[in-house]
């Protein structure tokens, strides 16, 4: 605990991370600060009674957790840095599929600028249909016979109005992810969705503290569920961090007066390649079902089939770990490409000892990659469906979500890249890491 203590001080010593570390805070504070403010023409006192009646169970419910709470609020950032993501998902679907964009994810650095660019470009006419969307689900909003709307607003003022300030709300948060990617400590995009899901997380904890008040769970149920809550963290960082070490063997050149390769080294194959990805897709495929019947709440055949879609129903636990299974194959088979990898250690002179170059090599890693994926897309399933099974047990339905599913995924991810770009700051000044510097001090 006390070399823990030291190395946080330590972070505090070095000038350069220090300013970086508080640049973030106070960015991540505005990005805060905006997720409570009310977009113009929003009746907030019937809001906050809107609020109440606002399902967790539908899309917007999975929007709103993204944002911080934001969508619920009607705020500014309602729409949070989701449609940036989406940019960037078309674009790298785009380029699974169309050769001038697997061209430019091959050029580097140039290339990265020009996706990066085009992806800036794509997020505007995105959030600006997805605000559309969201100012006609702000307008159906009602408390009895009352619409959360000021009646002077309504219409297509309110409409344009909301348009404007959502999209200039997302321009402005993805603006804050690239400052503090280049002048903080880096994933600007995965903290302000990080902070957005850890906001929620104090709200839980107080919720689950009325509860043993008031006497309806004991203390040492209460220690049991702690010891799982620090199980299933364990357990995601280990699945995470998870990785299969394909041996490559350089043969040795001679280049002038040097010699080069000879050495072997390793392509690092994660277990979990896909991430969070299978999750978000899986879990928005899965909302869409009872989002569309809950427009229909007086037909009866409609709420018969709204049932099997419930959050806590065996059908939709079953399905929502299928298409988890299915996602997290397709989206790694378009992030970790074999036949690129295969081509890349051919021109190099590289080959995996006893796999031949070239389509042998490329089926070799392949294989390898569909075997670790099976149990990477099983526990990811597994995961994904704890909530809900927590839930049943009576846990609340706001910390469920930090037992597992996306919010976790999420957080231990970004909490692992931050605490990994803070340790190479650490150890380039020369101090030991949060990770144990025993790389430092062999070196030393």
């Amino acid at each position: 605990m006390s070399g823990f203590v030291e190395n946080f001080r330590n972070i505090f010593k070095i000038e350069e991370l220090r300013s970086r570390i508080l640049f973030t805070v106070a960015l991540l504070i505005v990005v805060r600060i905006g997720a409570h403010i009310t977009i113009p023409g929003i009746n907030a006192s019937l809001l906050v009674e809107a609020q109440k009646n606002q399902s967790a169970n539908t899309l917007f419910g999975l929007y709103d957790l993204f944002v911080g709470g934001a969508f619920n609020k009607a705020a500014v950032f309602s729409l949070g840095i989701m449609p940036y993501i989406s940019a960037s998902i078309i674009i790298q679907l785009l380029g699974a599929v169309f050769p001038y964009f697997q061209k430019l994810q091959k050029e580097g650095e140039d290339g990265r600028k020009k996706i990066n660019q085009m992806t800036r470009l794509l997020t505007i006419p995105v959030a600006a249909l997805q605000a559309w969307g969201v100012s006609v689900q702000f307008a159906s909003r009602r408390v009895g016979e009352m619409n959360i709307i000021s009646p002077e607003v309504t219409g297509f003022l309110f409409t344009f109005s909301t348009v404007i300030f959502l999209t200039g709300g997302t321009i402005l948060l993805m603006w804050f992810g690239e400052q503090i990617t280049e002048k903080g400590i880096g994933n600007g995009i995965s903290l302000i969705i990080f902070i957005g899901i850890i906001d929620r997380f104090p709200y839980s904890i107080f919720d689950e503290i009325q509860i043993i008040s008031s006497g309806v769970r004991n203390i040492l149920i209460e220690a049991i569920y702690v010891a799982g809550f620090v199980l299933i963290i364990t357990g995601v960082i280990a699945v995470t961090v998870a990785t299969r070490k394909i041996p490559v063997q350089y043969a040795k050149r001679v280049i002038g007066r040097k010699v080069f390769g000879g050495v072997t080294q390793y392509i690092p194959m994660k277990v979990n390649q896909a991430g969070v990805m299978p999750l978000i897709f899986a879990q928005s495929i899965m909302f869409i079902p009872n989002t569309v019947l809950s427009f229909f709440p007086n037909s009866d055949f409609m709420q018969s089939i709204a049932k099997y879609f419930e959050y806590q129903s065996f059908f939709y636990s079953f399905i929502y770990a299928l298409l988890i299974v299915f996602f997290t194959y397709f989206y790694t088979a378009i992030a970790f490409n074999p036949k690129d990898v295969a081509d890349n250690m051919k021109k190099q002179g590289g080959f995996i000892p006893g796999v031949r170059p070239g389509k042998p090599t490329s089926d070799f890693i392949d294989n390898i990659l569909t075997k670790i994926t099976l149990p990477g897309s099983i526990f990811l399933a597994i995961i994904a469906i704890i909530p809900t099974l927590l839930v049943k047990i009576g846990i609340t339905q706001g910390l469920a979500q930090f037992f597992g599913g996306t919010s976790l995924l999420i957080v231990v991810g970004v909490a692992l890249d931050t605490l990994q770009q803070v340790e190479s700051h650490l150890l380039m000044r020369h101090y030991d890491g949060f990770m144990k510097g025993s790389k430092l001090k062999s070196r030393r």
